[in-house]
């Protein structure tokens, strides 16, 4: 199985100017705990809740003045929409990371993939398991 008959489609970018609250909310909006940074239609990074708890709030910044740019992990990993579900589970096991944007062939954002979306589409549950062992075995 593809992660395209996986992933959330329904995903948002934030401008590298977009305030930490804006993002906030959209994570509030959207029941998710990351939003993908863009600039000029290009991913170029990630900000999630524990960005902003770390990179914000516990360094007392203001999160209307602060924006995504000062607050976001750069270097981006992300999958394509034609990569096998079992692939991404281990690569996302090995990096310990739960959610990956997903692009398409011309590396244009179409959602966003988490390890409980591909777990449940996994047919191969040992790969999802080991996973999951890895992922927390690093937090």
């Amino acid at each position: 199985m593809k992660v395209k008959d996986a992933l959330t489609k329904d995903v948002q970018y934030a401008s590298l100017d977009t305030s930490i609250t804006q993002i906030a909310k959209m994570m509030e909006e959207r029941n998710c705990g990351s939003v993908p940074v863009g600039d000029n239609d290009k991913l170029v990074g990630m900000i999630t809740d524990r960005d902003i708890v770390l990179r914000c709030v516990a360094r007392d910044f203001d999160p209307v003045l602060l924006t995504a740019k000062y607050c976001m992990s750069e270097g981006i990993l992300y999958c394509y929409d034609t990569d096998e579900i079992e692939d991404v589970l281990e690569n996302m096991g090995a990096q310990a990371i739960k959610r990956l944007p997903v692009v398409d062939k011309d590396k244009k954002l179409v959602g966003i993939v988490s390890f409980g979306d591909l777990s449940a589409c996994c047919k191969d549950k040992a790969c999802a398991g080991e996973t999951m062992k890895q992922i927390r075995e690093a937090a």
